[in-house]
């Protein structure tokens, strides 16, 4: 299925191909089948990538995936440890405010609510 517009890949044409064939094979050939530096690594995957645009997407995909799943831990971890209070918000008792409280002296209401025998 070939795509259409600006995401238009256009083929490679043979040449092309085998010499990205030969270059993905001598970092191979030189670093082993599976190359432990990142540089050499990256520079592989990405001649394969060329080659097969599906390779890409799929390593994209996920990647993305996995920064979403971490992301989202951190956020978890982030929201549990702000609700945990680890020590007293209040640093020192200050007591009641000072002056004369604000109460009125006797009950508001006028008679006893209830009826005491």
């Amino acid at each position: 299925m070939a795509d259409t517009g600006i995401f238009r890949i256009n083929a490679l044409q043979t040449w092309q191909r085998e010499a990205i064939q030969k270059a993905a094979q001598l970092l191979r050939d030189k670093f082993g089948d599976e190359p432990d530096d990142p540089l050499v690594r990256s520079a592989h995957d990405g001649l394969l990538e060329v080659l097969d645009p599906a390779r890409r997407t799929d390593r994209l995909q996920k990647e993305m995936s996995e920064a979403t799943r971490k992301a989202a831990a951190d956020e978890k971890r982030d929201r549990r440890a702000r609700e945990r209070r680890g020590k007293e918000r209040r640093k020192v008792d200050i007591g009641p405010p000072p002056g004369q409280a604000n109460r009125r002296k006797g009950d508001r209401r006028k008679a006893e609510r209830r009826n005491r025998s």
